[in-house]
């Protein structure tokens, strides 16, 4: 159950929230002329101008899913070194693929609960245009026999699979895209992210949203992934079921989420770290939850592990007032919606990774952070962000404003 309002030592609070714009993930993208090392130590460097003092930080967590290359060799530590933070301040890398942003903040608040520091500085980066998925080489997605083995299927088919088993329609699909890109512009003209935003390398936007987006155009666009599934990967997402027959091929570009560049920090602290740093708690972090699915299927987890974390919390859905959900395919948002009872006014009320762009490692540490803003705009107290990702892996997080 929750516990009674306010602080307490060892209980992890967010104390504060800093994101780059994102830029679109190819290499005439706004960041793609930026590192990303250099995406992180300018958010370093903000969180130190907004009063952070970087001596009193136990530790910087960082979440990236394609770590080799410009993103390899402990992103944390070199760019804590190279914004002069000192010799005392550790890094440490995660990599739980999309949930790798997300999944920083739960392990610096496992640890802050923990009572091993007091202070962590968590999130994720992703320079899709520089670094690609394909760069690691790694034998999920590149050696046959693994893929098959372990049915990594590519997510667009995964999607597909899920939109043909829960019945919804390409319209259906093509209406939350619509939704989610009206949503973000509307977010950016009432100025909706300006107290986190920090522009880089010249981008002081999303430049993703796209404003005058319609039904016309988004019905014209072609099935993404059908020539993926006919290529291998619908006869191994079928293998061993018994229904569906075949895939509906239903998403397109429009309803997929957007592979962006940008990167995103949380200031994690307890109470005696607040009081140091002459910060108020914004939220507490309530529970967190990971979770395995069907690596299939795979993007149910994200759903399932937010549950699991409002369940640990003793809240119910209804009780919410914002869900912050990564937008990995329509149909994925539309389940979530159903189950949770979430209309547009609860799930992503900002828009989200289909609009504002996908920056794979810190995704979810946007999803944490923008929860929070639309708590604090709405004046509401319970938020649940949560993330899917490939393998069949999720997960969620519990935010509390009481």
């Amino acid at each position: 159950m929750l516990r009674k309002r306010g602080c307490a030592v060892g209980e992890p609070y967010l104390l504060d929230y800093v994101r780059t714009p994102r830029g679109g993930g190819t290499a005439s993208g706004g960041l793609h002329h930026v590192p990303p090392l250099a995406l992180v130590t300018t958010l370093l460097d903000a969180l130190v101008g907004r009063g952070l003092d970087p001596t009193r930080v136990g530790d910087v967590v960082l979440g990236c899913a394609a770590q080799v290359g410009e993103q390899g060799g402990n992103l944390a530590r070199t760019a804590a070194l190279l914004a002069d933070w000192g010799h005392g301040v550790p890094g440490v890398m995660v990599n739980r693929f999309c949930a790798s942003g997300i999944d920083a903040v739960a392990q610096a608040a496992a640890r802050v609960r923990a009572g091993e520091v007091d202070l962590v500085v968590a999130g994720g980066v992703e320079s899709t245009s520089r670094v690609g998925p394909l760069a690691t080489r790694s034998p999920l997605w590149t050696d046959a026999e693994v893929v098959r083995r372990t049915g990594s299927v590519h997510p667009g088919v995964a999607a597909d699979l899920n939109a043909t088993l829960d019945g919804f329609d390409r319209d259906e699909l093509d209406g939350y895209a619509l939704e989610s890109q009206h949503k973000a512009a509307a977010a950016w003209r009432t100025g909706a992210f300006d107290r986190s935003l920090v522009p880089v390398g010249g981008l002081d936007r999303d430049e993703l949203v796209r404003p005058d987006s319609s039904r016309d155009v988004l019905s014209t666009l072609p099935p993404a992934y059908a020539g993926i599934g006919a290529d291998g990967h619908d006869a191994l997402a079928l293998a061993g079921r018994d229904s569906p027959r075949r895939i509906d091929h239903r998403h397109t570009t429009a309803t997929s989420p957007t592979p962006a560049d940008g990167a995103a920090l949380l200031v994690i602290g307890d109470e005696r770290a607040a009081q140091r740093l002459g910060m108020t708690p914004r939220a507490r972090i309530v529970t967190t939850a990971v979770v395995a699915r069907d690596p299939v299927r795979m993007l149910t987890a994200g759903q399932e592990a937010m549950a699991r974390a409002m369940l640990r919390a003793g809240i119910t859905p209804g009780q919410v007032d914002v869900f912050e959900f990564a937008e990995s395919f329509a149909a994925l948002c539309l389940r979530l919606r159903w189950a949770f009872d979430a209309g547009p006014e609860r799930l992503n009320p900002a828009g989200g990774t289909i609009a504002l762009g996908h920056p794979v490692g810190a995704t979810g540490a946007i999803m944490v952070g923008g929860c929070l803003e639309e708590l604090e705009r709405r004046a509401g107290r319970l938020g649940v962000a949560g993330v899917s990702a490939p393998t069949g892996l999720g997960v969620g997080l519990v935010l509390d404003r009481g």
